[in-house]
C-alpha cells in the first residue's frame, strides 16, 4: 500500500512539473509575441537557469530584421517584469538569438525556410539511419522535402557523401554553394520529426 501511495505521490508531482513548464512556456509565447518577436525555444538548463530564443516575427511577404543585442535586453527586462509579477520560480535568465544554426519547429519555420539547407532528425529509423541532410523542399498535403545532397571535397578530386555523424561536431557545414543534390528525396510529416535545425552559411572565401 505504501509504495502504491508513493507511486502515485511520483506521478502527481510529475504531472504538476509538467504544468508548471507549459505555464511559463505560455507565458513566454504572450510576452514576446506581444512585442513583435517570436519565441523560438526555451530551454530550463541547471541551477534555474532559463535560456529564451526569440526572433522578429516575420512580415507577410518579407524577411524579419536580425534580432539585436538591444532586442534581447528589452525582451530580458520585460519576462523579468512578467515572471516577478507571476511569481515564476527562476535563478537567470538569458535571452538570445537563434543562432546561424537556429531550429525548425513550426509549419511557418518550414515554409519560411524552405531552400535551405537543413539538418533533419527522425523520430524513428530510416533506411538505418534517423538523421538527414539536404536542401528543405515544400510538398504537398502540407508534407515536406529533403533533397538529400553531397558535399564537394575539391581536395580529393570529386564528391564526398554528406553522412549526418552522431557525438563529435564535425566543424563548419559546408555552403549550399559547396553541396550537389544525390537525386534522392526524403518526403516527411512534422510529427514524424524529432528534431530540425538550419545547416549554417559558412563563407571561406578570402577577403580582397
Amino acid at each position: 500500500m505504501a509504495a502504491g501511495a508513493n507511486h502515485q505521490g511520483s506521478a502527481a508531482n510529475h504531472e504538476a512539473d509538467i504544468q508548471g513548464v507549459q505555464r511559463i512556456r505560455d507565458l513566454i509565447d504572450r510576452t514576446v509575441q506581444g512585442m513583435g518577436y517570436e519565441a523560438i525555444d526555451v530551454e530550463f538548463a541547471a541551477s534555474g537557469l532559463l535560456r529564451v530564443f526569440i526572433d522578429r516575427l516575420a512580415p507577410d511577404g518579407g524577411e524579419p530584421a536580425s534580432i539585436t543585442i538591444e532586442d534581447c535586453e528589452r525582451v530580458s527586462h520585460q519576462l523579468g517584469h512578467v515572471f516577478t509579477v507571476e511569481e515564476v520560480d527562476y535563478e537567470r535568465l538569458e535571452v538570445s538569438s537563434p543562432g546561424l544554426d537556429r531550429p525548425l519547429i513550426t509549419a511557418a519555420h518550414f515554409r519560411r525556410f524552405a531552400g535551405e539547407q537543413v539538418r533533419i532528425k527522425l523520430r524513428q529509423t530510416f533506411r538505418g539511419r534517423r538523421q538527414y541532410t539536404g536542401l528543405l523542399t515544400l510538398e504537398e498535403d502540407g508534407r515536406y522535402g529533403l533533397e538529400l545532397t553531397e558535399a564537394i571535397d575539391p581536395g580529393a578530386g570529386g564528391p564526398r557523401r554528406q553522412l549526418p555523424r552522431v557525438g563529435k561536431k564535425q566543424g563548419p557545414r559546408p555552403n549550399k554553394a559547396d553541396v550537389r543534390p544525390t537525386g534522392e528525396k526524403l518526403v516527411f510529416s512534422l510529427d514524424e520529426l524529432d528534431s530540425a535545425r538550419l545547416v549554417p552559411r559558412i563563407d571561406f572565401r578570402r577577403q580582397a
